[in-house]
């Protein structure tokens, strides 16, 4: 019997069949056009573009690991955590359909299809979700993709319980590739959703940003006991509910460590344990919505963290169309 969870996070220079040889490699993903291809169900190939970097990251569990895969979802699972994905081209248009609601219909579909899964396969706890989707901030108003998107994904999940909501990031492809891709971590055991003194909780966003607010918690401490870290969500330039610093990247860049320090700040209240800033035990996913933007962050990163926060860079387009940056990843262990 397992004493808890267990998962590490890593960022290597390897090949998918080195990382999915070993048995408790629980998920594998390479990022842009040019990652490798793998039939292996825990391997994905994520269609965001990196900068300058070509490492794979590796998620491990507990070994051994089981796979599978069922049409449009593939799953892996080791007892404690189980990794899932969900993936399929939009559905087009109906005729008289409100704009963008084929987004709607699509998130709705797959979230009643990852809830019942999860559920039937013993692993109803959801800690992590991540939500790819193209054109995210295209249409006007209450007609936004995004926020038509966070309308299905609300009917999906359902009369789901705000306080154990899932830590979440939601993120534009650049492809043009009007493909959704939700994955996820789920587990045996609950763990606890975090929020951020400094933030609105998303959940409570004011009509203003959508007729749906969205559904996720700021960060989500893992169950215990467990060898896991702190998973955190996408995070951005947004104080209380309102987004700062529209003109300059580096400037929502130091807001946005600004929100992780508040962040790990209550984190700390409940497991005092976790280190007080990020460090060598910390992964980080950057997204750069421009193109040219991504040298820049790249090395202000550098000049704040040198080489000792392992971290990746995407280009990748924000939920909101004034902001340039959002961070996600893990933390402590």
């Amino acid at each position: 019997m397992l004493a808890g969870p267990r998962l590490q996070v890593d960022y290597l220079d390897a090949t998918p069949e080195a990382l999915l040889a070993q048995d408790d490699t629980l998920a594998v993903f390479g990022f842009g056009a040019d990652a490798p291809h793998h039939h292996d169900p825990r391997y994905l190939r994520v269609a965001l573009e990196p900068f300058g970097d070509t490492r794979l990251e590796r998620w491990r569990g507990t070994g051994p690991v089981s796979k599978g895969r069922d049409g449009d979802l593939a799953w892996a699972e080791d007892g404690a955590l189980q990794f899932g994905v969900i993936e399929f081209d939009e559905p087009e248009p109906l005729p008289g359909e409100a704009a963008n609601g084929e987004i709607a219909r699509a998130a709705e579909y797959l979230y009643r299809k990852l809830i019942g899964f999860t559920a039937e396969r013993g692993y109803p706890h959801l800690l992590r979700i991540w939500n790819y989707l193209d054109g995210i901030t295209l249409g006007h108003g209450d007609e936004e993709r995004y926020r038509v998107f966070c309308v299905g994904r609300a009917r999906g999940l359902g009369e789901f319980d705000t306080a154990q909501l899932p830590a979440a990031t939601a993120i534009g492809r650049v492809d043009g590739a009007r493909r959704l891709q939700v994955y996820w971590l789920a587990g045996r055991s609950p763990g606890t959703p975090l929020e951020n003194p400094r933030q609105v909780s998303a959940y409570r966003y004011p009509r203003q940003y959508g007729p749906q607010s969205p559904s996720f918690a700021r960060a989500m401490l893992p169950p215990q006991p467990a060898a896991m870290p702190l998973l955190l969500s996408g995070t951005a330039a947004v104080v209380g509910h309102e987004s700062r610093h529209a003109d300059s990247v580096l400037a929502q860049l130091d807001e946005t460590l600004a929100n992780f320090d508040s962040l790990l700040a209550a984190a700390r209240q409940r497991r005092p344990q976790l280190p007080g800033a990020f460090d060598a035990g910390t992964r980080l996913k950057v997204y750069v919505r421009d193109a040219e933007d991504m040298a820049a962050v790249a090395a202000a990163l550098d000049r704040r963290y040198g080489e000792r926060v392992p971290r990746i860079l995407v280009h990748a387009a924000i939920c909101r169309y004034e902001l340039r940056v959002e961070i996600d990843g893990v933390h402590g262990g």
